[in-house]
């Protein structure tokens, strides 16, 4: 069943709150359109005089004042199209600055749960396609409804003022022409919406194989990612010719109910029972045809209209969605790092099931403790819970015996330094990178000592613009393990209690690993950490490890004690050393 509409008016009138600062520009604008407007009832209404008195009657002083008349209109017409034009512009720019800028904040504290079921793509193009769709709405839109509809007014009451009768008669159509439009604002949104979706799906399919280009490439997946996109692709071609066909008809079935109407005042001047001259005919003749274009758009309108209004309900709803909840009072200055897992249970859907199970868990300021298990025992989600990424469905978590959830919600973070396996590097230089966590000014020194603990010094020294160098697009420009110690730097930099190292050294060759591990041993001795690890090997120095299987703790100890007890950390230690010599 198809979602139900949200009553046009209630979205527009919410977007137009986005143009009331600018009230004092929009009515300058609408006094322009309504001077453009004027100038067109204008020009109608000089042809009555020019047949009457000057080619007629061959009034001289009508025939020396004409050219000065017509020139003038035409002058006014152009201040007020330009007034009307830039100043719609003005304030449909400053709409689209300012829903830009709430759309792109509220994607920063949408909370984690938001993007485990969204699309990257789909929020992209909102961001960008939606948000100019809604521009035309608020320029275009107004423009032609506001300047049009004007000019309508000021063509009928023209045409009112030569002839009641024959304008009565033209009257007759305009019902017929409202009934179309209404018909046609209900199939201008459906499609618009439709369309709008398929954007955000063609964005996605585009931006997964830029991103995984070298996947592609190497197993030869151009023709299938060539196929999957020429679905998505040739939908979005067919809902716009859905949309153009609706848009072309509309528009003639339009004018031929003007022509009848026009038909019809053709004969009826004709007859004898009406005293029209031919100045009246002409003036009349012409106020309905230049009448006929201002219609056209008028009726056209209504697709700019419920796109911009079916793109600023996809956004309202994005805008309207729950931020990370972050009612805690309680400041936190510098935590001591004592980290407890109380009775924790959690799960990320209802269908899906509990991911952790009745977890219960100390870590001492100061200790090191390992988190292994198979993939999908829960590793990442239990630390995840700490930084309240998510939060739990029972149980707590304390971090200095207090639960997480009463510390405001910047301040517990800020106690918490993360290097995960899915490194995150932003298109700037090295040095920004590391110091991204730090909002005041950092000493270049600072920055070189965490770049220098992490392995990077030799590296760094090697590039001409050192520290400075940019790294491109998620950092690119640079190596796997690179990008991992840039990560560390930024984590160490930061100098936070607690650090949560989510496969940290994944993706580092054995000699840089083991450079990076012993700069760990030194940097830890007083902090609190969280490892977690699939390779066993970069655990067997911690304090403590902790082995979870399918969302609970079967075992704890240290490496030596779980070897001994050739349980489930055994048995997953002989699992990945067994092909070694030794094992």
């Amino acid at each position: 069943m198809a979602p139900k509409l949200i009553p046009a008016s209630s979205v527009y009138l919410r977007l137009l709150a986005y143009a009331r600062p600018y009230l004092g520009v929009f009515v300058l604008a609408v006094l322009a359109m309504a001077l453009e407007a004027v100038s067109q009832a204008a020009l109608a209404y000089l042809i009555r005089p020019m047949l009457d008195d000057g080619f007629v009657n061959r009034d001289p002083a009508t025939l020396k004042l004409l050219p000065w008349a017509i020139v003038a209109i035409f002058l006014l017409r152009g201040l007020g199209a330009f007034g009307s034009a830039f100043g719609l512009a003005w304030i449909g720019r400053r709409v689209v600055k300012a829903l830009r800028r709430d759309l792109f904040d509220q994607y920063l504290y949408l909370p984690a749960s938001f993007y485990d079921r969204s699309s990257a793509g789909h929020l992209l193009s909102k961001l960008t396609y939606n948000v100019e769709q809604v521009a035309e709405a608020c320029t275009q839109v107004i423009t032609i409804i506001v300047r049009d509809g004007l000019t309508v007014l000021f063509m009928v009451a023209l045409m009112f003022s030569i002839n009641w009768q024959l304008t009565l008669f033209m009257m007759l159509v305009v019902p017929l022409i409202a009934l179309l439009v209404t018909f046609l604002s209900k199939v201008f949104r459906r499609y618009s919406g439709h369309i709008q979706t398929n954007v955000g799906e063609v964005t996605r399919v585009a931006e997964e194989v830029i991103a995984g280009q070298r996947v592609v490439k190497i197993f030869n997946g151009q023709t299938a990612e060539t196929q999957v996109f020429e679905v998505v692709n040739e939908r979005n071609r067919g809902l716009h010719m859905k949309l153009a066909r609706v848009q072309a008809g509309s528009v003639p079935v339009s004018q031929m109910l003007m022509a009848f109407g026009m038909a019809g005042i053709v004969y009826v001047a004709t007859l004898e029972t009406l005293q029209v001259s031919v100045g009246e005919f002409g003036s009349f003749l012409s106020a309905v045809l230049l009448m006929m274009a201002p219609v056209k758009r008028l009726t056209s309108v209504n697709v700019n209209l419920q796109r911009g209004i079916a793109a600023a309900e996809s956004i309202f709803a994005v805008l309207d969605e729950e931020r990370e909840p972050d009612v805690g009072e309680r400041p936190l200055g510098r935590a001591r790092g004592d980290i407890e897992f109380r009775n924790l249970v959690f799960g990320y859907s209802a269908d899906k099931g509990n991911v952790l199970r009745c977890i219960n868990l100390r870590v001492d300021a100061g200790e090191t403790v390992a988190i292994v298990g198979a993939s999908g025992s829960g590793k990442t989600t239990l630390v995840s819970l700490l930084a309240r990424f998510y939060e739990p469905q029972q149980g707590a978590v304390l971090l200095d015996g207090t639960d997480v959830r009463e510390y405001r919600l910047a301040d517990l973070r800020r106690q918490v330094s993360l290097v995960s396996q899915d490194v995150v590097l932003f298109n700037t230089s090295i040095a920004a990178n590391i110091a991204y966590a730090e909002s005041g000014d950092v000493r270049p020194e600072d920055i070189a000592e965490a770049a220098a603990s992490a392995n990077l010094a030799e590296f760094i020294a090697s590039l001409p613009a050192g520290l400075e160098t940019r790294i491109g697009d998620r950092g690119v420009l640079l190596s796997g393990g690179q990008r991992q110690r840039v990560a560390i730097a930024r984590a160490l930099l930061k100098d936070a209690p607690v650090l949560i190292l989510d496969e940290a050294t994944s993706a580092l060759d054995s000699h840089t690993e083991a450079l990076i591990q012993d700069a760990l041993d030194r940097l830890l001795r007083n902090r609190t950490t969280l490892v977690v690890a699939h390779r066993l090997s970069t655990v067997e120095r911690a304090d403590r490890i902790v082995v979870l299987e399918q969302g609970r703790i079967v075992e704890t100890g240290t490496h030596r004690e779980l070897l001994a007890r050739s349980g489930r950390y055994a048995q997953l230690y002989r699992l990945q050393f067994r092909d070694q010599p030794g094992q």
